[in-house]
């Protein structure tokens, strides 16, 4: 007779089961693999909200959505790189410029809160998304200006991925390097001269910007003074050429505003594209000269609208705008006079001026933001879109970039967030490397709102962290983090490192203590001294005369009397 006790099977109903779960959680024991936790963290950075919306739909019947299926949308994941996100909430303001580098290891943002953001995708991890340094364009180390301005447009050189070219609202334009040290500064032009063929620089604001496409030394500078200049940046202290656009509009007095540039250069073609504020499209030869245009469109766009979009393809044969005028227009050069394309497009360029247009790598597609915050996926044959989908609901969408080598959208909303789109099967790099990765393990002592405050004692309450009492303390103008544990360092002044204290001045500097004397009794402390032990008229004591003083009566008390002034 065996003496096994046999245990009873229990029956768990099925609610109970996952109830168990549910409390239990999904975390198993063990070592897991990397491939498991990498597909935990794709899950988790899957869009929730992805809506497509076909073209061809909105010209059919009513009952639209009964043609939808789920293969559809599938397929519209698979073939543009929206499926996932990776989210950016760097910035306090719109985000208004986007730039990576040719490789993708680098992101760069600017935005109205007047900073420029550096992102760094191979020190990333999902739980730690941040900038790791913060530059103002306008006050970095070695520039002349203080002030603080918007940033209008930066753009990675794609010759020399270390140089950035950064465009805040100020008539001087500044190349960076890639951690945001400043390399050269555009000089300043003379506002008193009329002519602008005489100025060595922009006189206000400058709006837009880009690189030679080939040539690493030289880019292009757009203003509100009306011109278009060409700079080497190996000698900023005078553009290499200027092209004054003379505006035929009336009553504009001959000067507009350049509002958009593009530059595509290839062996067929090498165009200089520049959109202004009376409506006109210029197109220049790149190669120069450039004293008259090679085309020009008079009325491209309605007068006085802001053309924010302007991107020419790398054939160099097709032309895309975005106008103030709530209009998308293709063109094409060889035939620069009516527009192969237009299409009606709700435009924002009021409220956001920076609003751009990109075609898409393989320049199959065309790219667009709404003031809504969907991504516009636009077919350049037909101006109709392809694909629509919400990226910030609520928000305008103000940037959007393609980058090729990462295949992964990067788009800059109005409320600061930058958001990578990108597809785990079709996209390498960037945001895909970055979800790879394991969370960085964080101690319970980063914490600040977990962990005591000893800085006024043990006894003393700690109701507010260091940071909520220290407002000021933050981050450098380099973007490197000051540490409230560092010793202070004093202010530089022009006569020495730092502000010498009071001690240091007594025991170093001779005489430093007669600042603080009165002279007078200074001086008089040594009356006594000199009447009874004359050094230098001991000589003459014998025959020096006595001084007398006159005598005066009562009635000349007063002095004597004044002679009359002369009239």
């Amino acid at each position: 007779m065996s003496n096994e006790i046999v245990a009873p099977e229990l029956e768990v109903p099925d609610e109970d089961q996952e109830a168990l779960q549910r409390f239990l959680g999904t975390t198993s024991f063990g070592k897991q693999t990397k491939g498991a936790e990498a597909d935990d963290r794709f899950e988790q950075s899957k869009r929730q909200i992805v809506v497509n919306k076909k073209a061809d739909s909105n010209s059919d019947s009513d009952d639209d959505d009964s043609d939808y299926d789920d293969s559809d949308d599938e397929d519209d994941e698979d073939e543009y790189p929206v499926s996932h996100e990776m989210v950016f909430k760097t910035h306090d303001r719109a985000v208004t410029s986007i730039t990576l580098d040719a490789s993708g290891g680098r992101l760069v943002t600017g935005s109205n809160d007047c900073t420029l953001k550096f992102h760094d995708f191979a020190s990333l991890t999902p739980s730690t998304i941040r900038a790791f340094r913060s530059v103002d364009p306008s006050s970095v180390k070695g520039s002349a200006s203080t002030e603080t301005h918007p940033v209008n447009h930066v753009s990675f050189n794609p010759i020399s991925p270390s140089t950035i070219l950064a465009i805040t609202a100020h008539p001087q334009p500044r190349i960076l390097d890639r951690n945001g040290e400043i390399l050269a500064e555009f000089v300043k032009g003379d506002m008193y001269l009329r002519d602008m063929h005489h100025t060595k620089g922009h006189i206000s604001e400058v709006t837009c910007g880009v690189w030679h496409p080939q040539d690493r030394n030289i880019c292009a500078t757009g203003g509100t003074d009306s011109t278009v200049r060409i700079w080497d940046v190996n000698n900023p202290r005078q553009q290499k050429n200027v092209i004054v656009h003379k505006s035929r509009a009336a009553g504009s007095a001959g000067r507009t505003r350049i509002t958009a540039l593009a530059w595509a250069a290839n062996p067929q073609h090498n165009l200089l594209v520049a959109a202004a504020l009376d409506g006109s499209l210029v197109m220049w030869d790149g190669n120069g000269p450039y004293t008259r245009p090679a085309a020009e469109i008079r009325d491209a766009h309605t007068k006085d609208t802001w053309t924010s979009g302007l991107q020419v393809s790398s054939t160099g044969q097709l032309v895309m705008t975005r106008g103030g005028d709530d209009t998308i227009k293709l063109w094409d050069t060889r035939k620069f006079k009516q527009p192969l394309r237009t299409v009606e497009f709700p435009s924002m360029s009021s409220q956001y001026p920076t609003s751009n247009i990109c075609w898409s790598p393989s320049g199959t597609e065309v790219l667009t933001g709404s003031a809504n915050g969907d991504l516009h996926i636009l077919n350049p044959a037909t101006l109709r879109s392809e694909l629509v989908t919400p990226v910030t609901p609520g928000s305008a969408l103000i940037s959007v970039f393609w980058h090729k080598e990462l295949n992964q959208i990067i788009t800059g909303s109005a409320n600061g967030e930058t958001h990578v789109l990108y597809n785990p099967n079709s996209s390498e790099g960037g945001a895909k490397t970055v979800m790879l990765k394991a969370p960085k393990r964080r101690h319970i002592d980063d914490d600040p709102n977990l962990t005591m405050d000893l800085s006024h004692g043990i006894g003393a309450p700690s109701a507010a962290s260091f940071a909520s009492r220290h407002p000021t303390i933050g981050l450098t103008a380099s973007g490197k983090s000051r540490d409230p544990r560092r010793p202070h360092i004093p202010n530089t002044t022009p006569f020495a490192k730092g502000n010498a204290d009071a001690a240091y001045i007594k025991e170093h500097i001779p005489l430093s203590g007669m600042r603080e004397e009165d002279p007078r009794e200074a001086l008089l402390k040594y009356a006594d001294k000199a009447k009874n032990d004359p050094l230098f008229t001991n000589a003459w004591a014998t025959t020096q005369p006595k001084t007398i003083y006159a005598e005066l009566s009562d009635e000349e008390e007063d002095g004597p009397d004044k002679k009359k002034a002369r009239r």
